[in-house]
């Protein structure tokens, strides 16, 4: 069965997320005389501060997108390597053949540009299987098994230059999935403990009580403070 996509329960960002709960813990300790009535003790504090110094470590989206645009690069120069070897291979047969001919048509190079990294890829192989099936009639316009083998090369380097862009692709959204279900089971942690902190101050000690209201937003927060100073 298909694992459905995650989705964050919070609204603010990851960086936002982990000060939170850094900023919980500090007072989660303060407390701890109070929560251990709970049955919050200490070695379930440790374990949330793992838990945060865990999904600190993990890498962001901009790291990630930026792994991603540097193999995407490679991909398009290797690419531009590729067509450079079928152009050049292609007007040798040109020499020999009209354009319109059907041994020329054979190759498949029409529209090259327009072609995708898949099509691309089949091209290159299709030009030096045909190119070498052909090469007997080519060899007087200069195509020889070094022609066909720059055109073989560039194919490879492509495509591995396309897999490793893929894989960079594939690594981003498992590292985004992660990111999120970490996220997620931090935000849960805090949702817990900050329950248990306004419960144990919601009638004695109002500042305190604040110390573990969460704010979806900046805005949320600016709200807050407003009510409190005119309070």
């Amino acid at each position: 069965m298909k694992k459905q996509s995650s989705h964050r329960k919070y609204n603010f960002p990851d960086a936002d997320l982990y000060l939170q709960c850094v900023e919980r813990l500090k007072y989660a300790n303060r407390d701890r005389q109070q929560f251990e009535q709970y049955g919050y003790k200490t070695e379930r504090m440790q374990k949330f501060a793992a838990m945060c110094d865990k999904f600190r470590s993990l890498p962001d989206d901009d790291e990630l997108v930026g792994d991603q645009m540097l193999v995407t690069e490679k991909k398009y120069a290797a690419a531009e390597k590729l067509k450079t070897a079928i152009r050049s291979l292609m007007t040798r047969v040109a020499m020999k053949y009209s354009n319109r001919t059907g041994r020329y048509r054979k190759f498949g190079t029409s529209k090259m540009g327009d072609m995708t990294d898949a099509q691309l890829l089949f091209c290159g192989r299709r030009v030096a299987r045909v190119a070498r099936q052909q090469i007997d009639f080519l060899s007087e316009v200069g195509v020889n098994e070094n022609t066909i083998q720059r055109v073989t090369d560039a194919c490879r380097n492509f495509e591995n230059a396309l897999n490793i862009q893929q894989d960079k692709v594939s690594d981003r959204d498992i590292a985004v999935e992660r990111r999120i279900d970490q996220g997620n089971a931090l935000y849960d942690e805090m949702i817990v403990l900050c329950n248990i902190g306004k419960d144990i101050w919601v009638e004695t000690d109002l500042a305190k009580y604040e110390n573990y209201t969460i704010y979806e937003s900046n805005n949320d927060q600016k709200i807050a403070r407003k009510e409190k100073t005119k309070n």
